[in-house]
Formats: C-alpha cells, sequence, structure tokens
C-alpha cells in the first residue's frame, strides 16, 4: 500500500465527523503509544494512561509547556480508551469527543498533529482493522455503504454485510469447495483402486454450491439499484397533472401547479424513496406544439430526459385520454420491448399513469391497457398501467409498487436470490466479478466431471482457481492495486 502512503501501527490522528457546527464531534486517534501521545495533551494524563480499555475519562485538552505546565485549554472533553485488539482497528485508540465548533474541532486536531501524530489518510482506520483481522473486505466495503445510503432500505442491507452475513455465506462456500478438494486430493493420494477415486466426488455437493454462489450473483443487480438508485422522469401532454403527481410523491410543494398551459418550462428535480429504492425523479415540461423558443427548449430537455429514463411514467388526462400526440412521443421513446419503433434507440420501460380519475368524466382506460390483453400499439408501449389521482393521493400506494415492481424486477418477491441466501448480498461490482469468476470455474468442474475427459485433476484446478477467486472477495487473496482503489474512495477519519 506504498502508494497511500499507509504506515502499520504508526500513531494517527482525523477528524471523524463532519467539519461543521454541531453539539459534538470526534476526533479519532490509533496507533502504537497513541494513549501516552494525547496523555500528553490531557490535564489528567495518569488518569488517561491507567484507563482500562472500553471505557471513558472526562477533562481538558490543553497545551503545555516542556516542564508539563498548562499553558492554554483548548475544550472540555470525554475521551473514549481502547486498548489493543479490543478495538476497531486493532490497535491502542483513542476517540476525543469535543464540542462541535468548527474552530475547537481545528484546534484539537492541530495540537494532536503537533505532538507526535500524523495526518490519517483516506480510509486508513478501516485499513488498519482490515489487515489487522478485524473486518474483512466485505465489512470494510459495507462501512462506505452504510455512509453513502441513501435510503433506510440501502442502510439495512449495507449493514447485514457489516454484520457478517456476506462474509458468512462466502465462508460456507469456500468450506464446501474446500471439504470437495480434500476428498478428491486423499483419494487421488492414497488410492485402493480407480472405482474408489470416482466416488470420492460428489458431483452433486458441487453442484449444490455452485448454484449457491449463482443465488449470490443473480442478486447483485437489486442490490445495486438499492445502492446507486433509478432515474425516474415524469412526461405527458400539458395539464396531465406532472407537477401535480410531483409535489404528491414528494409531499411538499415543490413544483408550481397552475390550470395554464405551459407552466412548467423547464425540468424539475429531486430525491425520493420509492419503497426503499433511491430515485431521482424529474417534472418535465408539458408536451404541446407552441413557438415559444424558452418552452421549445424545455420540450427538447423533456426528450432527452426520457430517452435517459430508466423507467418512464408518462400521464395522460382521463378526461381527455390518449391523444395522437401522446402516441407520437412514445413511439419514440417507449416501448413493450426492444427498440422504440423506428428510432433504433432502446425502448424506455414505460407505465401509464391514468390521472385525475376522481373527476367526473374520467374515462374508461383505453382498450388493451389495465387486465385486458389487447395487442394494440399504444397498449404495448407500457410496462404497466396504474389508475391515479394526484389531487386526492387515490392509487398513488399502488404507483409506488408498481414503479418497484419494474425497477426490481420482481426481485423483492419470495422465493428470489436474497430469500436463498438469508438476506446476503454482494455489494460491489468488484465482489460480483469476483463470485462470477469462481463461478464459472465451479461450472467448468461440472462439466469436466460430467464428461470425465481430463480427469479430476482438471476439476482439482477449477476448485483451487474457485476458492482464489472467492479470496479476492473477502481480501485473503488480494492486490494492492485493490486494496488501494477500495480504501482511498473512504472520507478522512473513517
Amino acid at each position: 500500500m506504498t502508494n497511500l502512503g499507509y504506515t502499520a501501527e504508526e500513531p494517527v490522528a482525523a477528524i471523524a465527523t463532519a467539519l461543521s457546527p454541531a453539539a459534538i464531534a470526534i476526533v479519532r486517534t490509533s496507533g502504537t503509544g497513541c494513549i501516552s501521545l494525547v496523555s500528553a495533551v490531557f490535564s489528567r494524563p495518569k488518569a488517561l494512561r491507567e484507563a482500562a480499555g472500553n471505557s471513558l475519562v472526562y477533562g481538558w485538552i490543553v497545551e503545555k509547556d516542556a516542564d508539563g505546565t498548562i499553558l492554554r485549554r483548548i475544550d472540555e472533553v470525554m475521551l473514549g480508551v481502547y486498548r489493543q485488539p479490543r478495538s476497531f482497528t486493532g490497535e491502542e485508540m483513542v476517540e476525543i469527543y469535543c464540542h462541535g465548533g468548527v474552530a475547537v474541532v481545528q484546534a484539537v486536531l492541530s495540537l494532536l498533529l503537533r505532538s507526535g501524530f500524523r495526518q490519517a489518510l483516506r480510509g486508513e482506520f478501516t485499513f488498519r482493522a482490515y489487515i489487522n483481522g478485524k473486518a474483512d473486505l466485505t465489512k470494510a466495503e459495507a462501512v462506505r455503504e452504510i455512509i453513502d445510503s441513501r435510503t433506510d432500505v440501502s442502510r439495512g442491507k449495507a449493514a447485514g454485510r457489516l454484520a457478517g452475513n456476506l462474509h458468512r455465506s462466502l465462508e460456507a462456500v469456500k468450506q464446501a469447495v474446500t471439504a470437495l478438494l480434500a476428498s478428491i486430493e486423499v483419494a487421488v493420494e492414497y488410492p485402493e483402486d480407480e472405482e474408489t477415486i470416482a466416488d470420492s466426488f460428489d458431483l452433486a455437493a458441487l453442484c449444490r454450491v455452485r448454484d449457491e454462489l449463482g443465488c449470490l450473483i443473480d442478486g447483485w443487480k437489486s442490490e445495486r439499484l438499492y445502492q446507486e438508485g433509478a432515474k425516474i422522469v415524469l412526461a405527458g401532454r400539458t395539464n396531465a397533472g406532472k407537477s401535480s403527481l410531483f409535489n404528491a410523491l414528494l409531499r411538499e410543494d415543490r413544483s408550481i401547479v397552475s390550470d395554464r398551459e405551459g407552466t412548467t418550462r423547464d425540468y424539475l428535480e429531486n430525491m425520493i424513496s420509492f419503497d426503499g429504492i433511491p430515485c431521482r425523479i424529474f417534472d418535465t415540461a408539458g408536451l404541446r406544439q407552441t413557438d415559444d423558443p424558452v418552452e421549445g427548449a424545455g420540450l427538447l430537455r423533456t426528450r432527452s430526459l426520457a430517452e435517459d429514463a430508466d423507467l418512464l411514467l408518462y400521464l395522460v388526462d382521463s378526461t381527455v385520454g390518449l391523444t395522437a400526440p401522446d402516441e407520437a412521443f412514445l413511439a419514440g421513446i417507449a416501448g413493450g420491448s426492444g427498440e422504440a419503433a423506428g428510432t433504433g434507440v432502446t425502448a424506455v420501460p414505460a407505465v401509464l399513469v391514468w390521472n385525475k380519475c376522481d373527476k367526473e368524466g374520467s374515462r374508461p382506460l383505453p382498450s388493451g391497457t389495465g387486465s385486458e390483453s389487447g395487442t394494440g400499439a399504444t397498449a404495448s408501449r407500457f410496462k404497466g398501467v396504474v389508475r391515479v389521482s394526484a389531487k386526492t393521493g387515490e392509487g398513488l400506494g399502488e404507483l409506488i409498487a408498481c414503479v418497484r415492481t419494474l425497477l426490481t424486477g420482481g426481485t423483492a418477491a419470495a422465493g428470489t436470490p436474497a430469500d436463498k441466501t438469508g438476506g446476503a448480498a454482494l455489494g460491489s461490482e468488484r465482489q460480483k466479478e469476483a463470485a462470477a469468476a469462481a463461478y464459472e470455474r465451479l461450472t467448468h468442474a461440472v462439466r469436466v466431471a460430467r464428461s470425465g475427459e481430463l480427469g479430476l485433476d482438471a476439476v482439482v484446478q477449477d476448485l483451487e482457481d474457485a476458492l482464489d477467486s472467492l479470496g479476492e472477495i473477502t481480501g485473503e487473496v488480494t492486490s494492492d492495486d485493490i486494496l488501494e482503489s477500495i480504501f482511498s474512495s473512504f472520507c478522512v477519519g473513517k
């Protein structure tokens, strides 16, 4: 890890909380001799040096002269004392809980850096936890995931990995592969006859462990959605109720609502949770013919946003119904599958939002939508159809459920990969690629064992390669480049 400049056991310090006014802030230290170093700037040095691990000590952070005389007081603090190896990093640690004023926190850190500490680098505390065996890479990456989580669901998934559910699932797979490997090697090393060697290999067990790993891989698409989120665009003709629905979903008056056509001339954007999925949702300019250059520019942005969406919510005023301009817009963007008609552009999944269903004169859904099985061109544009009233809130629950199902591909339902792995799931693209490599080797081992062409030596090689790939996920087999990529993305103080 020379590129990052990490030096194991060297005393380091960093601000672990946001540098902004707050009631409490934390300055974290770790490394050999850090308790003694902090005691040199503490008003009760003997109490700190003699403190038991996992205890708190009250006092002041102070600046002293060479004789130990206090020159000035910095702040009244509590110190959390952790003795090796019972700490987050596995080293001696002291956490300083001070008042959260920016000047106070900076003064405390500055004093520590002048007293023998080095400024910690990005992710250095978590890296030390990893190299000291306090966390494998799946747990280390989960720390970053929790920090970056944008919904309670994504936080909960990351917390599961931090608690070790992914590590335990991978360990079970590795133990099963190791057991298979051992049974083959023992039989090959001490054979009684050829039949004994053949019987030593449990092909059914290999298929089971491969399928278990496959369930973890299958869950990655859904897991990435909860981490990265999705882009959802509201589109439709003027006065279809897009801004009203935008406000209703956000539960605030974010967008101006008016009966006057062309009120929304540019898009508005906001973050929202669709049943735990973090999404960027866009309220766009209403579609209509216009000579206004400003409004025309807004319409061009509407089309551009819609073409780049993960999901299009196309609103229609149910008192008016679908019109030729609706069909013209959808033909270029949305579709049931494949490419949008005549554009060469991959079709965007779309939901027909039949709005204003509370109004007198609201029309029934067009033929071929809803529960009907029509095959009309309009019906085939949509992956789902929901009747709503943005004004009263009717149908919003069904709309949210429809969006969630379409975004996840139904992976939240019972019997999905997450159920089969006890809730464990891969948490990063790096983990997914390593798991896929292991799955490929196990699949090849099954094929070789069934054909009998290459012999059990080839199976042994496949199993060993699979173990190496699984070891990359947890960090048992990992290059410096991978470690640098992981820990350099952390914030300072973690």
